[in-house]
């Protein structure tokens, strides 16, 4: 079984073109059992999600959809500028995106989400305090939060040799090596290894920055969108920079395959990396607002909650369910998946301030253009 694989493995190791999420339950998965009641009028109607791979407990679509008498599409994406791209392009019928804490502000700006009616999700209340009213969206007028976590390191120790412990490890390692397709968090790590601040405005150093990147790529095959953990698991990369989760799920896969002969590892560099927040949007021209309504204030019932963030090996920032007992002991005592609070302050978040984005945007591209990217 999934889950009790993964608690396992934790133990011992403390395209614009959108496509279908298989979410068929895995066999031995245990249902969800959750108390939610979905308001009454939305028999027959449809619920359009783009959301993120890997993003769901197997059961969290098709017990909402029992649940209103609905059908749901599913689509994914793989990463925040993805999802940018193709809501500016027009939302073709989206109900529910799902955008990192460091695209809000700009959504917001753009007029690409919808305000939110806070008295429509009553389980608002269970939130945890530190992760509601954040700077990127004061009062939380547009946005919810979904899971959060980090993004750092996974490898296969087999091939590496050796525990990863610095980003220098992964700079000078002679063998295939994966970045994830986030531009803020790769420069980011750029600049606090120059001894910058990661949310720098000035130029200059976002150029040395941008030139540090091309410098340390040289064994870089892949800028993953979102699948570096599976290139991880088939062994095309050895080293990925990727969503702490996504390396879990594939810890508990290769556990699950006696043929697999990998030893993955997840790890925060010592240097610092970026903690994250993805939250739960209604897009404008979204087709039914009420329904999306109803949908966020099922995710955040205790029960729900858990099972995505038992799953997925993401956080979840639903303080009813970590108080009520319902996250897993050895996913909410790991310091990979809730750092504790000596490792936070080597974490940092992304700060955007609009007016040098697209400063980040055009180092980015460059980056990726010198890498074969």
């Amino acid at each position: 079984m999934r889950k009790i694989v993964l608690l396992g493995m934790l133990m011992l190791a403390l395209c614009t073109t959108a496509l279908a999420q298989d979410v068929t339950p895995e066999p031995g998965f245990v249902p969800t059992e959750f108390e939610w009641t979905c308001p009454e009028g939305f028999a027959g109607k449809t619920l359009n999600i783009y959301n993120w791979s890997t993003y769901v407990a197997p059961d969290t679509i098709s017990n909402f959809q029992a649940a209103c008498g609905v059908e749901i599409t599913y689509d994914i994406y793989g990463s925040g500028d993805e999802l940018l791209s193709r809501l500016r392009q027009g939302n073709p019928g989206y109900d529910i995106v799902v955008p990192p804490d460091q695209s809000i502000e700009l959504m917001v700006l753009e007029g690409l989400i919808e305000p939110l009616d806070l008295s429509l999700i009553p389980n608002f209340a269970n939130l945890s305090p530190e992760l509601i009213d954040r700077s990127f969206d004061p009062g939380n007028q547009y946005s919810i939060p979904y899971q959060w976590g980090t993004i750092g390191i996974g490898y296969d120790r087999n091939k590496v040799g050796k525990d990863i412990v610095s980003w220098n490890d992964v700079w000078d390692y002679a063998g295939p090596v994966a970045w994830l397709e986030d531009k803020r968090p790769m420069m980011g790590v750029a600049l606090i290894m120059l001894g910058y601040d990661p949310n720098s405005t000035d130029e200059a150093q976002i150029e040395e920055a941008k030139n540090y990147l091309i410098e340390k790529g040289a064994n870089v095959v892949s800028i993953a969108g979102d699948d570096g953990q599976e290139q991880l698991i088939r062994g095309d990369v050895d080293i990925t920079v990727e969503f702490m989760g996504d390396v879990f799920q594939v810890i508990s896969q290769c556990e699950e395959d006696s043929a697999c002969e990998k030893d993955i590892q997840y790890v925060l560099p010592e240097e610092g990396a970026n903690i994250w927040i993805d939250n739960l949007t209604i897009p404008v021209g979204a087709e039914d607002i009420e329904l999306a309504h109803a949908f966020i204030d099922y995710i955040l019932d205790p029960n729900v909650g858990a099972s995505i963030s038992n799953y997925t090996a993401f956080a979840s920032p639903n303080q009813a369910a970590i108080d009520g007992g319902l996250i897993d002991e050895v996913l909410l005592t790991s310091p990979a998946i809730y750092p504790p609070a000596e490792s936070m302050t080597n974490l940092f978040s992304i700060a955007p301030n609009l007016d040098f984005e697209f400063l980040y945007s055009d180092a980015w591209d460059e980056v990726k253009i010198s890498l074969g990217g």
